[in-house]
């Protein structure tokens, strides 16, 4: 396709906000492979949710022919980007940044292809150039290009500006460094364009700037609009401000999966166009299954399974759907240790002694043992038809739960009432 109608089917996927030059860069898209670069900030060892903006983008761009840069920010991220922040960063160590930066290279590994010989992607860290550069000589070759009128002009330092807490001079630098990247990536991999989200914007029209000025070529820039919930939040954090990460031990993949399936109805058809890979003909239809019936949650469920394929693969998916049956009540029969495992981090975990399943354990007791509760009210829950091992109803007072009441070799789940689930574990 041409850039042209590249660029108007990121308008359709609600991956387009600003651009410094369309025409110029349909243009350039349409006659070349085009390097394209995005930053990340290691600020921990994982991506998370909010991090999908730009690597999808850079996803579309690889499928449409040209070149990924991955820049992981060695240099920058040891200082902090004031974008969208109310107060300053911590700053890193060393040793804490080398493990980070090892976390990010592997997940983003799994994220695009690395391997094609013309559009495969390049990772790139900024330490590389940054990292010989004094500090006079930054300021004489670099910082006399961009004036202080034009940096405070930006919404980001702007912002930070008018808040009681300012800004230091450590933060306000951030932008010239990362216009410093723009064009030394331009120098070393003819990268023209840089994406991020619409928060990034003065950032890269700033790197822009720099390379026009310094009589470099023309660079480009394309943010998405950034990704935020039904109420204007943020998203990538779970309703308790748990945020959602990419990697397995930090969000398990079904605790992943669930986020994307929980998403308003509102709120999915803009994540499916998105996120998809399929086409935008596919995904018209798809959504038109979910505005027949919406409570079918159609939308929610192809975005779950899309989400999860692409940051887990393929083979996570079943665990994961075996798992969200197991939630709903439904029959443990051929449940494995994967499936229940990745329950572990959505419902209370209890370790019981493998003794104690051996002699047997009252219903009442395990009851009152998993949930806390009195033993009269776990008798209670019992009468009443409340209780359940494996999502079968337990009412007999005198039932004995024992090693062959597991599920697997090792964990069974026990419910109370409709909804609290517990993951029993022998120890």
């Amino acid at each position: 396709m041409s850039g042209a109608e590249f660029l108007d089917e990121l308008k359709q996927r609600d991956l387009f906000a600003n651009v410094t030059d369309h025409e110029g860069l349909a243009k350039l898209l349409s006659s070349q492979i085009v390097p394209v670069y995005a930053g990340y900030d290691p600020t921990a060892s994982s991506l998370h949710v909010g991090n999908l903006v730009p690597t999808i983008m850079l996803k579309r761009f690889q499928l449409a022919g040209h070149k990924p840069i991955v820049l992981v920010g060695g240099a920058t991220g040891m200082i902090g980007d004031p974008s969208g922040r109310s107060d300053e960063r911590n700053l890193l160590d060393d040793d804490t940044l080398q493990g980070n930066l090892a976390g990010i290279r592997s997940e983003l590994s799994r994220l695009m292809d690395f391997d094609d010989p013309k559009t495969g992607a390049v990772m790139t860290n900024n330490m590389d150039w940054t990292r010989g550069v004094g500090f006079l000589e930054f300021l004489r070759d670099t910082g006399k290009y961009l004036t202080i009128n034009y940096m405070m002009a930006k919404d980001s330092v702007k912002s930070r500006l008018e808040n009681e807490s300012g800004i230091s001079y450590t933060e306000f630098s951030y932008m010239l460094l990362q216009a410093f990247d723009f064009v030394m990536l331009s120098k070393s991999h003819g990268c023209r364009l840089q994406v991020g989200g619409n928060d990034q914007y003065g950032n890269i029209t700033a790197g822009c700037e720099l390379s026009r000025k310094q009589g470099g070529p023309q660079l480009y820039g394309l943010t998405a609009p950034l990704l935020l919930d039904a109420s204007g939040q943020k998203m990538g954090k779970t309703s308790t401000g748990e945020r959602i990460w990419l990697h397995p031990e930090r969000t398990t993949p079904y605790a992943f999966y669930q986020y994307w399936l929980n998403r308003a109805d509102e709120e999915a058809p803009r994540l499916l166009r998105m996120f998809s890979l399929r086409p935008l003909a596919e995904i018209t239809e798809i959504l038109a299954e979910h505005e027949r019936d919406r409570a079918k949650r159609v939308a929610q469920r192809e975005l779950a399974r899309g989400m999860t394929t692409w940051v887990h693969g393929a083979a996570s998916l079943e665990p994961i759907e075996a798992a969200a049956r197991v939630m709903f009540g439904g029959s443990l029969d051929g449940v494995t240790e994967a499936v229940l495992r990745q329950l572990a981090g959505t419902m209370t975990a209890v370790d019981i002694a493998r003794a104690d399943l051996e002699a047997g354990i009252p219903i009442v007791d395990l009851i009152a043992r998993v949930t806390g509760e009195s033993k009269s009210k776990s008798r209670q829950l019992v009468q009443q038809g409340g209780a359940y091992v494996n999502n079968a109803k337990v009412t007999d007072l005198e039932h004995k739960v024992t090693l062959a009441s597991l599920a697997t070799e090792t964990m069974m789940v026990v419910r109370s009432g409709k909804k609290d689930y517990y993951l029993v574990r022998v120890a």
